[in-house]
């Protein structure tokens, strides 16, 4: 197996915290930072956080992590699920998003699953490629608030978290809201 989220450069850093104020130091303010609200989909908070932060003590990277129960096939487990990746864009190309990515699936590992998860925009599929993922290949749905259930229009990729671990097959049904 390749691995492709090697030892994380020292500049990252576990987050105590990640706030809005967080994140408007990385992409800035709007209404839509991920470019996702066209989707209508509720997601969830990360509650493990990874970032990088500029010489003058800005954050300008993060990736964060949160326990999520799928079921793939028929079969329940559990998976990591990788989400918040921002690089502010005054920085980008230097290699931050494999740095936070790669610093929280080093931290997914010890976690327990043998499944990293993540949504991502099809314009980014290719970074991810390079950072390792997979597709997910079989429809995904994910619950939503009041008991819907909502088909993932974001592309699913996949890490593993264990050597020798292959996607199952099957339809996925991610049993709580997206993160």
């Amino acid at each position: 197996m390749v691995d492709h989220f090697s030892t994380a450069p020292s500049a990252v850093e576990p987050l105590a915290t990640y706030t809005k104020d967080d994140l408007e130091q990385i992409l800035g303010t709007g209404e839509d930072p991920f470019g996702v609200a066209h989707t209508g989909l509720a997601f969830l908070p990360k509650e493990i956080h990874f970032g990088v932060r500029a010489a003058g003590g800005r954050l300008v990277a993060h990736a964060g992590l949160l326990p999520l129960p799928l079921t793939v096939g028929g079969v329940d487990l559990d998976a990591v699920g990788v989400g918040g990746v921002a690089v502010a864009p005054d920085v980008r190309g230097r290699g931050l998003a494999r740095a936070v990515v790669g610093a929280a699936v080093a931290h997914a590992r010890t976690l327990g699953p043998r499944y990293a998860l993540l949504f991502c925009r099809p314009p980014l599929v290719a970074l991810y490629r390079r950072l390792g993922w997979r597709e997910v290949a079989d429809e995904v749905h994910v619950e939503q608030p009041a008991g819907r259930i909502a088909l993932m229009p974001l592309r699913t990729m996949w890490a593993p978290l264990a050597p020798d671990v292959q996607w199952p097959r099957g339809p996925v049904r991610l049993r709580s809201l997206p993160m």
